[in-house]
C-alpha cells in the first residue's frame, strides 16, 4: 500500500472508527486486533509506522475519547486483572441505552430527527464496514445492528486535521496566517504541539520558528492549506502544553472584555452568557481576538449593543454598515 494512503484518514474519522469497533463486540478487542483492524492504524501500519509509534497513538486516541465522556473500559486477564499484557478494551453498549422510563414530546423528537437525521445504520463508512468484517473473520462475535455515526456533519476548520495529523508526528508545518490588523497574510512556520478550544473556537499552540517564540494561532484566521514538513521535533515538548495554550488565552480574554447590552431571550443573550459576567449595565465577555468578536457580534444584528469598548463598538458598526449597504441601505 502507497505510503501517502495513511494521510488520506483523518484522526478525527479514526476515533470514530474505533468507537464503532469498541462497541461492536462485548468481549472487547486486545490492542494488537485494533492496530491491525481498525481504519486509521491499519493504514498507519502499512505504511512503515513502528508498532511502538502505534501503541502510543492509540493511548492517545483512548484518552481523547474519554475525556468525550466515552466510557472505554479495559479488561485483563481474569487469573490476573492487574495483568494488561492481553488486556481487551470495549464501549459498553449499556452505557449508551436510554432509561425505559423517558419520554419526548413531538416537538422534541421532531428537535432530535433534525439534528440527527443523518445518523442511521447505513451511515457506516465503508472502512468502518470493512473493520467490522475484518473483526468477524478472527471470530469475535459482532452485535447488529450498529449505529453509525454521521460522515456529512463537522464543524471544524479545514486546518484541524493536517494540524492534528502533524501533532501526533510531531513534524513542523507551515501555513499561511492572516493576523489581525494585517493587509495580507503571512506563511508561519511552527513546531504545533497541541489543538485546544476556547470561546467555541479551534486554536493551535506551538513554537514560531520563524520567531524563536511560543505562539497560538487561530484556526480561523488560517487562510489556506496547512503543509506537513519532514522536519520533526521532539516528542516531549507537547506535555503539558494544552494546559498552557488555555492559560494564556484566559489572561489574553481577561484583558479584553467587553460590555454590553443584550435583549433577553435572543440567539445572542443564550450563546453570549455561557461565558458572560453580569455587570451593572448589561454583561461583561472577555475576548481574544477582536476582529471576529466583532464579526460574531454584527451577526446578532440589532439583539446585542456594544457599550465599550469603543474599537469593538466601531468594528461592530462598520460591518453592519457594511451589511446594510450590500441590501440596499435598509435599516
Amino acid at each position: 500500500m502507497p505510503a501517502h494512503v495513511s494521510a488520506k484518514i483523518p484522526p478525527e474519522e479514526r476515533l470514530v472508527n474505533l468507537v464503532v469497533a469498541l462497541m461492536a463486540t462485548e468481549q472487547g478487542l486486545t490492542k494488537d486486533t485494533i492496530l491491525a483492524s481498525v481504519s486509521g492504524y491499519r493504514e498507519q501500519s502499512s505504511s512503515g509506522s513502528s508498532k511502538d509509534a502505534l501503541e502510543k497513538m492509540f493511548e492517545r486516541d483512548k484518552e481523547n475519547l474519554r475525556s468525550l465522556g466515552v466510557p472505554i473500559e479495559t479488561i485483563g486477564d481474569r487469573a490476573d486483572p492487574d495483568d494488561l499484557r492481553e488486556a481487551r478494551y470495549r464501549v459498553p453498549s449499556a452505557e449508551y441505552e436510554l432509561p425505559e422510563d423517558i419520554e419526548f414530546t413531538p416537538a422534541e423528537l421532531a428537535l432530535l430527527n433534525l439534528a440527527g437525521g443523518v445518523w442511521s445504520e447505513g451511515s457506516l463508512s465503508a472502512e468502518a464496514r470493512t473493520g467490522l468484517r475484518k473483526i468477524r473473520a478472527l471470530g469475535i462475535p459482532v452485535e447488529d445492528p450498529i449505529i453509525g455515526f454521521s460522515p456529512r456533519i463537522s464543524v471544524r476548520e479545514p486546518s484541524f486535521a493536517p494540524l492534528q495529523q502533524a501533532i501526533e508526528q510531531s513534524r513542523v508545518v507551515t501555513f499561511p496566517y492572516f493576523r489581525p490588523g494585517g493587509s495580507h497574510p503571512r506563511v508561519r512556520r511552527i513546531q504545533p504541539l497541541a489543538l485546544v478550544e476556547y470561546e467555541a473556537r479551534w486554536h493551535v499552540f506551538g513554537n514560531d520558528l520563524g520567531i524563536g517564540a511560543e505562539r497560538t494561532f487561530l484556526l480561523q484566521r488560517i487562510v489556506g492549506p496547512v503543509e506537513i514538513t519532514r522536519a520533526r521535533f521532539d516528542p516531549a515538548l507537547r506535555d503539558g502544553a494544552g494546559e498552557h495554550a488555555l492559560a494564556g488565552l484566559a489572561e489574553v480574554a481577561a484583558r479584553s472584555g467587553a460590555l454590553l447590552e443584550v435583549n433577553p431571550g435572543t440567539e445572542a443573550a443564550l450563546r453570549l452568557a455561557r461565558r458572560a459576567e453580569a455587570a451593572p449595565q448589561g454583561i461583561r465577555v472577555p475576548y481574544v481576538d477582536l476582529q471576529i468578536f466583532a464579526d460574531e457580534l454584527a451577526s446578532y444584528g440589532p439583539e446585542v449593543r456594544v457599550v465599550e469598548p469603543a474599537e469593538l463598538r466601531e468594528a461592530v458598526i462598520e460591518r453592519l454598515t457594511a451589511t446594510a449597504a450590500v441590501n440596499g441601505g435598509a435599516s
